[in-house]
């Protein structure tokens, strides 16, 4: 993704992996074969491919520079996690970007994860002498309270995803006393608050950034393809709570279409950032391109 900038605020991307990755009828529940090509064929190529019949999809970690901090809103999937495939990325991809970008793991202020699955918090950690460890020493990683205790006694009753991600990714930040545990209502400061979209996972936020009288806003898992915004109803097999995150969906695509508001869904591919566009009960995705 191309550097976007809000006031004094730049946003771009380091992308662990992109490209076709899973079927939309292996996606979405409700799918409607019929009404799903339908749409497809009328949206931007980079959405879907149809040699393989994939959806496009993509890794990335939004880096956001204030004039006060560097932030990283959600990690990817991290390194030596050992997940199974095809989860199990390789980690230098997502190295080397930060790199490109000027960064080093110290670099960085604060880590804002808006919610707590395996693709959004890997990198919170990296494995030093047989321990995790936080992989941001100087940074403050910010958790929903209410997200981290329902991961923890997720992990506590052997429901946690593959690879035990709380107990990875989570609690060696908690206990190097680096997290935050917050609420609905927190703001870093007047450029960064939380938008609550619980659904997909118990407590998901998007984050939103402000500047100069713009907002952009990174809604992590709150939708995964341009599809949910022609379907809002469609949510995926992924999701925690199917009925909860459509209304979060649909009230949350109402509340920014037809505003200025930039949009960034960690997964939608390149050019990634967009606009929403109102269309009767459904919306459109546009991306703002160069």
């Amino acid at each position: 993704m191309r550097e976007i900038r809000i006031g004094d605020v730049s946003i771009t991307s380091i992308i662990e992996r992109d490209g076709p990755w899973r079927a939309p009828e292996a996606m979405f529940s409700a799918y409607d074969p019929e009404i799903g090509q339908r749409h497809l064929a009328a949206m931007d190529p980079e959405m879907f491919d149809p040699v393989s019949g994939k959806m496009v999809i993509t890794y990335q970690t939004f880096v956001v520079r204030t004039p006060r901090h560097v932030i990283l809103v959600d990690t990817c999937t991290g390194e030596d996690k050992g997940y199974p495939a095809p989860m199990d990325f390789p980690k230098q991809p997502w190295v080397d970007g930060l790199h490109a970008l000027g960064l080093g793991f110290g670099d960085i202020d604060y880590v804002f994860c808006t919610h707590l699955h395996i693709d959004h918090c890997g990198w919170n950690t990296r494995l030093v002498n047989g321990r995790w460890v936080p992989t941001f020493p100087n940074a403050k990683y910010v958790f929903h309270k209410k997200e981290y205790d329902y991961w923890e006694a997720a992990t506590a009753r052997k429901e946690q995803p593959p690879g035990d991600v709380w107990r990875m990714n989570c609690l060696p930040v908690v206990e190097a006393g680096q997290a935050l545990l917050v609420n609905d209502d927190y703001a870093l400061d007047d450029t960064v608050t939380l938008t609550p979209t619980p659904g997909h996972s118990p407590c998901h936020c998007c984050v939103n950034i402000f500047s100069g009288g713009q907002r952009a806003s990174v809604t992590g898992d709150m939708m995964h393809h341009a599809l949910q915004c022609r379907e809002p109803e469609w949510s995926t097999i992924f999701d925690t709570d199917p009925v909860l995150a459509a209304k979060s969906r649909r009230g949350f695509l109402s509340s920014v279409a037809d505003t200025d508001t930039l949009i960034l869904p960690v997964h939608f591919p390149s050019p990634t950032v967009g606009r929403i566009e109102a269309d009767g009960e459904r919306f459109h995705y546009r991306f703002v391109r160069p």
